[in-house]
């Protein structure tokens, strides 16, 4: 039974993920590169200031600009920068890594109409609070009758949440973390729904549910509190710990980076198959690439119509930095750490190559470059929960015409699906997540392509107006 749902699963993935997803979401941001001149290159040194000051220029909002990127990345970095770079680099070769790269670059174009859209088209809801994201910049940008293709994506992004990014991928990740290092032999073990289970993975499940419970159930605020504090932190601590082991390795980077650029275009591929690994290594790292940094997906401009800023285009700018850190930076370093050390090619599965790599690239036990490596891992997913509850919260929120009663049960719905999460089983919840996240794209990136010429237009009329 189990394996007919995984082919079938399988079969949808590979349907959703084919070449003409993959082809709109690099052609979305290569287009908005070229009408908006290569702003994220630019503008970056710009963006960084923004973030850094953190100026609230308005009253409507209900965080900082700081905080809704803070809430952006504690649900784009999770274990997508971890597993899902492993996942990638096992299945699609060293190539997937070249591919997550390039898709971010031109991403980061997209995160910023993203965000943009967001300031633009966001309104107030009868209570007080501040809605917006796609489903908004859809009725109200692209007009009333676009309305179904909002409630689509709102759909979907409920979905998501619920059954892939937000809740099973990442309590699975993290659980298995925890079991790899406290029971890898799994000699305790009880048996739970028709399987043996370690007691590392329940006690490490019921913990998460607990704190997560108490977070998402303060709402928006309680979230974005917790994220300002974990998010930097996080972040600044894995990268120094990967920049170690790049560091301590320094001389077989470039030909890692060989390696990398040569399995991105089949070159190390048999005689034939230089075309099917090169679509491989695309299909692995553009779709991880979206798993991890959501450039395109439509849920980072959620988080941020809750800034307290009036200016659309500085949130953009702001908006955008989310995929430089997540990919550009975070799971360049993983995938790095991975080729360098050669785990990707040695039979191991998931958080067990990035495990391996860290233990192998460290100068320090491998007990001790495991626990590094859990903790990262239960950081990153854990604000990972947080982050997508908000975002599915504000999906239902339009789908229930901002029924409060709704969110309530949700919030607890939600807490029962991160609960049951460890029990699921990693390929079936990876596939899951994928499949819901192709379909979430779609409505979205035909709203940034309708409204390119608004992206265009706003982006100008703003720097025009900042040079006088």
């Amino acid at each position: 039974m189990l394996d007919s749902m995984n082919k079938f699963l399988t079969a949808v993935d590979d349907a959703v993920w084919g070449i003409p997803l993959i082809v709109m979401i690099l052609a979305t941001g290569i287009f908005l590169t070229i009408r908006l001149k290569g702003l994220q290159v630019r503008k970056l040194l710009l963006a960084f200031r923004y973030m850094l000051s953190d100026e609230k220029d308005g009253d409507t909002g209900d965080i900082s600009s700081f905080g809704a990127l803070c809430t952006a990345l504690s649900a784009t970095i999770g274990t997508g920068n971890i597993v899902g770079v492993a996942t990638a680099i096992v299945a699609g070769g060293p190539g997937a890594l070249f591919w997550m790269i390039v898709a971010a670059i031109f991403g980061t174009a997209t995160k910023y109409a993203e965000g943009l859209l967001a300031i633009k088209y966001r309104t107030v809801a009868e209570d007080g609070h501040v809605v917006g994201g796609p489903f908004y910049y859809i009725e109200n940008g692209m007009g009333k009758q676009w309305r179904w293709l909002g409630k689509i994506f709102a759909f979907f992004g409920l979905c998501v949440g619920l059954m892939g990014i937000g809740t099973f991928t990442q309590i699975n990740g993290i659980t298995s973390a925890v079991n790899n290092f406290f029971d890898p032999n799994n000699l305790h073990t009880i048996d739970l729904f028709g399987r043996s289970y370690s007691w590392s993975v329940v006690i490490a499940g019921i913990v998460l549910t607990v704190l997560v419970a108490f977070v998402v159930i303060g709402g928006i605020q309680r979230i974005s509190s917790v994220s300002q504090v974990v998010v930097p932190f996080m972040a600044i601590a894995y990268v120094a710990f990967a920049l170690l082991i790049l560091l301590l390795n320094i001389s077989a980077i470039p030909g890692a980076i060989a390696e990398i650029v040569q399995g991105a275009f089949g070159l190390r591929a048999a005689a034939g198959g230089a075309l099917g690994a090169m679509i491989s290594a695309m299909q692995k790292g553009i779709a991880r690439g979206i798993f991890s940094n959501e450039a395109g997906l439509g849920s980072a401009p959620i988080a941020a119509a809750a800034a307290q800023s009036n200016e659309p285009v500085k949130q953009g700018l702001i908006s955008m930095l989310g995929t430089v850190i997540d990919t550009i930076i975070i799971c360049t370093m993983t995938g790095l750490t991975i080729v360098i050390t050669g785990t990707w090619d040695m039979g191991l599965e998931g958080v067990a190559v990035t495990t391996k790599a860290f233990q192998m690239g460290l100068p320090f036990s491998a007990q001790v470059s495991s626990f590094i490596l859990m903790l990262c891992l239960i950081f990153f997913a854990f604000t990972t929960i947080l982050g997508w509850d908000y975002y599915s919260e504000r999906c239902l929120d339009y789908l229930s015409h901002n029924n409060a009663t709704a969110v309530k049960c949700f919030r607890w719905l939600y807490i029962a699906c991160v609960f049951i999460g460890p029990y699921m089983t990693v390929s079936a919840v990876w596939t899951i997540a994928d499949i819901f996240n192709g379909l979430m794209a779609i409505p979205n990136l035909i709203a940034l392509l309708a409204l390119n010429g608004v992206v265009v237009a706003e982006t100008k009329k703003y720097f025009e107006k900042i040079r006088k």
